[in-house]
């Protein structure tokens, strides 16, 4: 009945010894394939050498890291260890495959990395243990040698982090934390690797490789500790961290050998980066601060940011999907086993939740004595909540309440820009009419082109209309620039550095009475180690629990009782009955020790006088709080203004740019009617009243020059052939040059007019500024087709209004 399901896992197996594409994505696919197959065949077929079991049935595999040793076992958890092994191992080889000079390189090492973790976590927690009970696996398949190598993923996942941070040139104190967690890890490994059974199993290489790596992001932690330091120009701890990270480089370097070139060149440059930095802060401190430089005991841990877990494997693993054997179920042994594990899962689940609820009441309890703040406030340990300490360290990052005047100074720039725009643009329509009126009285009758005030009445009055948004965007600048001078002392509370040194401090009392003031904190902390220690125990007995339930596996029991399974089932359960005594105990402690502590919290607080204390930093909590909110506030208006400018900025240069082309436009006409009106005069009579023209019917007219602004070629366009010139624009206008002329010459009278005359080019720029994109759009040349007709008031683009937002919105 199975013979086709197990022809299919007979032919995966092969495919694993021989895999017919090599490449690593592919042999990860097979792998899991076949694993959730395994899944599906432990319970359907117990394989052992027990006599009723699959006994004709042998596993063997060779250790990955001495191949000379191999293990054979009938035994499924064998198989089960070693594909989970190589699942690992291939995401491993994934990893190291990416391209991580790419974002998105680095993002796939890094999470192949993780899920590399977390296939050795599994095998740690749940596969291999079961392996060890048999006793006959190899050391590579080991519970010990499935952690170290869950640590090594790790370390190398939070190595792309790293790179990720140096990338993005993140501060130095960021860079630190993350460098020493890697470091961290690359510890755990090591020392792992130095104890049994494994310090006797891997090759030489990996242990230098391993000591040295840690030793490298110790020493890198230092370093990008030691640049934040120097900073804070506390000289004397950059030296000692130096020193320590060199010293760490130094001991590394002395004791491992065979170790790669490209590790070792690494490892060189950063000893040559703080050797450089050592010599400068020495060379400080002795000129200038004349500080002692601490010892390297005295020196806090650095501090760490884990950035990386094992990525769960359980959904690519699960094969409750799988179709494999559907149709052979041990039906017995199953509902047996289910109706064990909800036994065990309730027993579980509900002492589970009496440990989080005594915990839970632990830190309400605690937080409504404001424990332990006040007593880390008395040792000078102040600190804001965690939350409005990150609001106020963004705040510092983006440049605090002092940066907002450079960004002010931004906005009035920009309007500034807006401003001379519309001048500009206006005067260039001014200028055009100026010069429409000087030829229609010089011509009188015979300029009969429409009068220019009545073709620019659509771009006047959109000018008209951008003026009075600057108008009223000027006052809100005004009230934004008013609202950051009024608030300027109230907001500088965000400039200390740290935050906490603008917290109140919380002192022992003046004048003492009876002088137990130090017996009253003594017991406090006290009882706080002990309540501590009760927590630690809690989470002990939450962690044996998942253990036990682990390693509870009843199946084979199952398997080999017959009838009732009653009395099997009151015997495994009973040995819950310990741990369930052990939780019970452990929250009644808790209870008694909490009474206590309120009763030492209330005589600390009145020895203290807390009440005030605590009247006095909430106070101030709610200044930082309110200072945030104004900044933000204000920020917000200055950054809304700016968008505001900027949109502004692009709708002016689009309505000047139409302008130009309108005067250019206009000029030409210009030329022809001249010359139009040139060659009717010349047909005149020399002596019908219009001596000028007699006199000058062989040569040009003594003004015929266009104005100065069209002789210059159109400006390069500034957007692509075919779309718009700005956000929200119509295309371009008509051409006029390709319109039917209007007045009734010869056909072949006109020439080519599109290209103006060579003159000066006047410059209509204005200085470069964010978000400015220049006052031209590259148009094409009015054609050599026929002359203008004649025209109607000119229309531009679709009428165009900036983006307004509620503080910049129109009237």
């Amino acid at each position: 009945m199975a013979e086709d399901d197990l022809n299919s896992v007979r032919q995966m197996r092969s495919d694993i010894e021989k895999p017919p594409d090599p490449s690593p994505e592919s042999r990860r696919d097979l792998l899991l394939s076949y694993f959730r197959a395994l899944a599906l065949i432990e319970p359907r077929f117990p394989i052992s050498s027990d006599r009723f079991h699959v006994n004709s049935l042998t596993f063997t595999w060779y250790d990955a890291f001495k191949p000379s040793k191999k293990a054979s076992l009938q035994s499924i958890h064998l198989e089960k260890s070693a594909i989970l092994f190589n699942i690992g191992a291939v995401y491993s080889q994934i990893a190291l495959s990416s391209d991580r000079t790419s974002p998105a390189g680095l993002k796939q090492a890094c999470n192949a990395f993780q899920s590399a973790a977390g296939a050795f976590a599994m095998l740690r927690e749940t596969v291999a243990p079961k392996l060890a009970a048999l006793g006959g696996g190899t050391v590579d398949l080991s519970i010990e040698c499935a952690g170290i190598l869950e640590r090594l993923m790790l370390a190398q996942a939070q190595e792309c982090f790293f790179e990720k941070v140096i990338g993005d040139a993140k501060p130095p104190g960021i860079c630190s934390k993350v460098a020493r967690q890697v470091g961290l890890f690359y510890e755990e490994a090591y020392a792992a690797l130095n104890a049994v059974p494994l310090n006797q199993h891997f090759d030489r290489a990996w242990i230098s490789h391993v000591q040295l790596k840690a030793a490298q992001f110790y020493s890198e932690a230092c370093y990008r500790f030691s640049l934040e330091l120097h900073e804070k120009e506390e000289i004397a701890e950059e030296i000692a961290r130096l020193k320590i990270g060199l010293s760490a480089l130094n001991d590394a370097r002395k004791s491992v050998k065979g170790v790669a070139p490209p590790l070792l060149d690494a490892v060189s440059r950063l000893e040559s980066q703080m050797n450089q930095n050592l010599e400068r802060a020495i060379k400080e401190n002795d000129r200038v601060y004349l500080m002692r430089v601490p010892l390297a005991g005295s020196l806090v841990s650095l501090p760490t940011a884990s950035l990386v877990k094992p990525m769960s494997l359980a959904e690519v693993l699960d094969a409750s999907k799988e179709r494999l054997f559907s149709n052979l179920v041990p039906d017995n042994s199953t509902k047996s086993l289910s109706r064990y594990t909800e036994m065990v899962d309730d027993i579980i689940r509900t002492q589970a939740e009496k440990l989080q609820q005594g915990s839970e009441i632990t830190r309400v309890k605690l937080k409504e004595m404001d424990l332990p703040d006040s007593i880390l406030a008395l040792e000078g340990s102040i600190s804001l909540p965690m939350d409005l300490k990150e609001d106020v360290e963004a705040v510092q990052i983006s440049g605090g309440p002092s940066g907002l005047h450079s960004e002010l100074q931004q906005l009035t720039d920009l309007r500034r820009v807006n401003q001379e725009l519309l001048v500009q643009t206006e005067e260039l329509l001014q200028k055009e009419a100026n010069e429409d009126a000087q030829f229609r009285t010089q011509f009188g009758s015979k300029w009969t082109r429409p009068q220019s005030s009545t073709l620019t009445k659509n771009l006047l009055d959109r000018l008209n209309r951008f003026a009075a948004n600057l108008k009223q965007a000027t006052d809100s600048d005004s009230r934004i620039e008013r609202s950051l001078r009024d608030h300027s002392s109230f907001m500088s509370i965000l400039e200390h550095r740290p935050i906490e040194s603008a917290l109140p401090s919380f002192a022992r009392p003046i004048m003492s009475l009876d002088g137990n003031e130090d017996a009253i904190v003594g017991s406090l902390k006290q009882s706080l180690r002990q309540l501590e220690n009760l927590g630690a125990q809690r989470a002990g007995l939450e962690d044996m629990l998942k253990e036990m339930k682990r390693k509870d596996d009843i199946l084979p029991k199952l398997l080999a009782t017959s009838g009732s399974h009653e009395d099997l089932f009151k015997k495994e359960i009973a040995k819950y009955d310990s741990i369930r005594e052990d939780i019970a105990q452990n929250i009644e402690a808790q209870e008694q020790l909490l009474l206590q502590i309120q009763a030492q919290n209330e005589d600390f607080a009145a020895v203290f006088n807390l009440e005030d204390y605590k009247v006095a930093r909430d106070k101030c909590y709610k200044q930082i709080t309110a200072a945030i909110v104004k900044y933000r506030e204000i920020r917000e208006n200055i950054n809304e203004g700016m968008k505001f400018y900027v949109t502004l900025q692009d709708a002016v240069n689009n309505v000047k740019q139409q302008c130009s082309d309108f005067i250019m436009t206009r000029n030409i006409q210009s030329r022809e009617m001249i010359e139009d009106v040139q060659r009717q005069m010349a047909g005149l009579s020399f002596s019908s009243g219009y001596p000028n023209l007699q006199r000058n019917a062989s040569q040009p007219p003594a003004d015929p020059q266009p104005p100065p602004h069209a002789s210059p070629a159109p400006p390069p366009y500034h957007n692509p052939q075919g779309e718009h010139p700005g956000p929200g624009f119509a295309p371009p206008y008509t051409n006029y040059s390709q319109q039917p002329p209007p007045y009734h010459g010869p056909a072949g009278q006109y020439q080519q007019y599109g290209q103006p005359r060579p003159g000066p080019s006047p410059e209509y720029g204005q200085p470069a500024y964010p978000g400015w994109r220049g006052p031209y759009y590259n148009m094409q040349m009015p054609g050599s087709g026929q002359p203008p007709q004649q025209q109607q008031p000119f229309n531009g683009p679709p009428q165009y209004y900036p983006h307004q937002g509620g503080y910049y919105r129109p009237q």
